[in-house]
């Protein structure tokens, strides 16, 4: 008995496997099809795709890794990818997951209202020749980025040049990347492709898991238009169920890459899979069985509708984890040659109505379960809404012809991407700024993600500012207190506080980095908080390059506003170009824990609005309020950085957010004080405490170990210790009483003092308060009792 495939045996039509060294053999890959084209009468059936045959979908993920890894071997950097319709949508999904792209675009034959195309190029062998090319907006795809261009099939290389052509044209790349399962080129093809790849002037590589010759018998064509007509559409005495379910998908996230999908929107993707997939899980434990067992587990065979082919696949996939034998197929456009004879890929059939206004008809091979031992599967059809249509389930559409077979059917409807909604999402986000151009530090170690407002006068006189924001005509951040100066005496010791307290700093720098990477790993985006917590954010970041050259994390800093949240904009930019669940919020200190929850409510209000989910966790230098669980010290000490204001931070000014300044889109703004720029001691902080790494270097993993060891819950003391002095003062609000060494100091630089409350009264962490007071003629008083080293207190000008 043969066990060749029956269009080798019956009518000649062979494949040949070519690469001895190859993981995968074309056998393993793809059995010989026919179809009744007068352009092509074979059809290569994968065995790994999910289009005609049932497949196991652990092993259709596993073969786009499988060639996102060949891929990978060929970049050096980011890449984009595009997936050819209908066939390889999926595949190029995995592929572009696999190798974390850029951006994932599929082409489309898809008329999408208010989507504009791009550009487009043809396929000369295929029943449907136009591919549309319709990302949203178009700038998320036209870029110089290395373009990986994914088909399941290399047959002669011309619609991949084709395709690229009309790329390049468009915007012309340097490299491109063609990746398919089977490579099936003759000699005279690749030449052809060689010459083609030759005259763009770009570097053209192929990749495969397989390569292979199709041997073509003399008379295929006449050979299958001879064979019987197929019978297609089975049908059963009884007719199968029908039921329906409507899944949740938030309208912001793509389904799919039709009109792209971003690397930021892989978290996003991620968790609507999961929920969608829940929600499928309990609805299908609904359906009745036919045995009346209520513990029988029905086999599910999910079915993608065309283009959309990766959603049902993780769907599939999902199942499949949860215990249930699930295999994974899609719908097509494409006519074959149908036969139930042994050893053909293609044993049975359906042709139904397009769901969507098109006269040509619509296609399911197989469908039913591929092993034995398992039968009567659950049928369940995966689309979108714009094929959730009346033709759909009307006489002749896909339901129907499933149901007439006998078959039970599930029909699960995605809501999918609104692409207007998408377009919105999507909109240009202003860039980040960077030294020299703005601020003093180095380019590479912070992303100000800000708004330059040097230009704009928007300093006011301290009293004045202190009058119109206590009496509720402007709040803080919409205008800039002048910057205070200080005198000769006070920045010489500025300079021996930083000399004596350097390693102090670093031990602590050190230590709150190695507990960050600890807990949310190495990946990590690190996000300081304007301004204060800049230059902690920049010494981590040293620490970390420090203790693992290779460990570059980014770093950006961002504007919060007690009262007005966190930067809405800075927060999509970040979730569009990084992980949210990688990004760690960092600050210099804690005071009473105004910014700590602030920081918290805006994260769950952005999220509700539908952003991202971000990680509230704030990670600070010091934590003498018991606020946060990842800290340096819990100690109040002087943090040299806190002893200045633009002229240690990058000569940067605090933050504003002012509505006639900052736009709807617009980052919160600051300005960059280049006049200060003799003054600015910026780098030197930097520099000196960096300088005192290796000194600490033994001494890390025992201050980790004493911080991982303690009681890290947040006790809010410090807003406790606020509260009673504010009461036993007489002041009217918490919002006046600063607790903390920093805190303090921001007072004395920035606001209208009216007391400093110290512990004790010579203690060298405050040394620099007694001198700014005793040059502001502020009274300092000792409190014995005090839960902090010192607190100042804002003055009251309504009393």
């Amino acid at each position: 008995m043969s066990f060749a495939p029956w269009a080798t045996r019956e009518l000649g039509l062979a494949l040949r496997h070519e690469d001895a060294l190859a993981e995968w053999s074309i056998a393993e890959l793809i059995e010989p099809g026919l179809r009744r084209n007068p352009r092509r009468a074979h059809l290569l059936v994968s065995t790994v795709l999910g289009k005609h045959l049932p497949t196991d979908p652990h092993r259709v993920i596993d073969a786009g890794n499988r060639l996102g890894d060949l891929v990978l071997k060929l970049l050096d950097g980011p890449a984009v990818v595009l997936g050819f319709a209908e066939t390889a949508t999926g595949l190029g999904h995995c592929v572009a997951a696999r190798i974390e792209a850029r951006c994932y675009l599929h082409s489309t034959r898809r008329d999408v209202p208010g989507a504009r195309t791009l550009t487009g190029f043809e396929e000369g062998h295929s029943h449907a020749t136009s591919h549309l090319l319709q990302p949203m907006p178009p700038r998320i795809f036209a870029n110089d980025l290395p373009m990986v261009l994914v088909d399941d099939e290399i047959s002669t290389g011309a619609t991949a040049i084709d395709a690229i052509r009309a790329l390049h044209e468009f915007m012309p790349r340097s490299h491109y990347i063609l990746a398919s399962l089977v490579d099936m080129r003759t000699e005279a093809d690749r030449t052809a492709f060689d010459k083609a790849a030759a005259e763009l002037g770009a570097r053209i590589d192929t990749v495969c898991l397989a390569t292979g010759q199709t041997l073509l018998p003399d008379g295929l064509v006449d050979a299958v238009a001879a064979l019987p007509d197929p019978e297609l559409n089975p049908v059963s005495d009884e007719r199968g169920s029908f039921t329906r379910i409507e899944l949740p998908w938030p309208n912001t996230v793509p389904e799919g890459g039709r009109h792209g999908l971003l690397s930021s929107d892989a978290p996003a993707f991620d968790t609507a899979v999961a929920v969608a997939a829940e929600r499928l899980r309990r609805e299908l434990a609904a359906v009745p069985s036919r045995t009346g067992r209520a513990d029988e587990v029905r086999p599910v065979i999910v079915l993608g509708h065309e283009e959309l082919m990766y959603l049902p696949l993780r769907l599939a996939a999902a199942l499949a984890e949860d215990g249930i034998p699930t295999r994974y197929q899609t719908t097509t456009r494409s006519p074959a040659y149908v036969l139930d004879e042994p050893g053909y890929p293609l044993r049975r059939g359906f042709r139904f109505t397009a769901p969507e206004p098109d006269d040509a008809p619509r296609f399911l091979y197989n469908a039913r379960w591929p092993e034995p031992g398992l039968s009567d599967p659950i049928l369940l059809v995966v689309i979108d809404e714009p094929a959730d249509t009346d033709r759909l389930t009307g006489p002749g559409g896909l339901i129907d012809v499933l149901t007439a077979s006998g078959a039970d059917v599930a029909l699960a409807v995605i809501p999918g991407a609104d692409p207007r909604a998408l377009h919105a999402a999507r909109a240009a986000l202003p860039e980040p700024l960077r030294g020299p151009d703005f601020g003093s530090y180095a380019p590479d170690e912070v992303a100000w993600l800000l708004k330059d407002l040097s230009d704009v006068d928007l300093e006011a006189e301290v009293a004045e500012r202190e009058q119109r924001i206590q009496a509720g005509e402007a709040h803080y951040a919409e205008s800039l207190p002048v910057e205070y100066q200080p005198d000769a005496a006070y920045r010489e010791l500025f300079d021996r506080v930083l000399e004596e307290s350097a390693e102090r700093l670093a031990l602590a720098v050190a230590t709150v980095a190695e507990l960050v990477v600890a807990e949310r790993g190495e990946d990590v985006v690190l996000v300081s908080l304007a301004r204060a917590g800049t230059p902690v954010g920049i010494l981590m970041r040293r620490w970390l390059r420090f203790r693992s050259p290779a460990l570059d994390a980014p770093h950006y800093a961002v504007s919060i506003v007690r009262d007005r949240g966190i930067d809405a904009t800075a927060l999509d930019y970040l979730a569009r170009h990084h992980d949210p669940s990688k990004v760690v919020f960092v600050d210099g200190w804690t005071g009473k824990g105004a910014i700590t929850r602030e920081l918290s409510e805006a994260l769950d209000a952005y999220h509700a609005a539908g952003g991202a989910r971000f990680d509230d966790e704030l990670a600070v230098l010091a934590d003498p309020g018991a606020c946060v669980r990842t800290y340096g010290t819990r100690d109040d000490f002087l943090i040299a950085s806190a002893c200045l204001n633009s002229t240690v931070s990058g000569l940067v000014s605090r933050t504003v957010l002012n509505d006639t300044l900052i736009l709807p889109g617009d980052f919160h703004g600051a300005k960059f004080y280049r006049d200060l720029a003799a003054d600015d001691v910026s780098g030197r902080l930097l520099d000196q405490v960096s300088a005192k790494f290796e000194a600490v270097r033994p001494r890390v993993a025992e201050s980790v170990a004493a911080v991982l060891a303690s009681d890290r819950t947040p006790t809010w003391a410090g807003w406790a210790s606020v509260e009673k002095v504010r009461a036993e003062y007489g002041i009217s609000s918490v919002n006046f009483v600063k607790p903390g060494v920093g805190e303090t100091t921001r007072v004395l630089l920035r606001r209208m003092p009216w007391k400093v409350l110290v512990r004790e009264e010579h203690a060298p962490d405050h040394a620099h308060i007694r001198l700014l007071a005793r040059a502001r003629g502020v009274p300092v008083e000792v409190v014995p009792d005090l839960a902090y080293a010192c607190m100042g207190l804002i003055k009251d000008v309504k009393q």
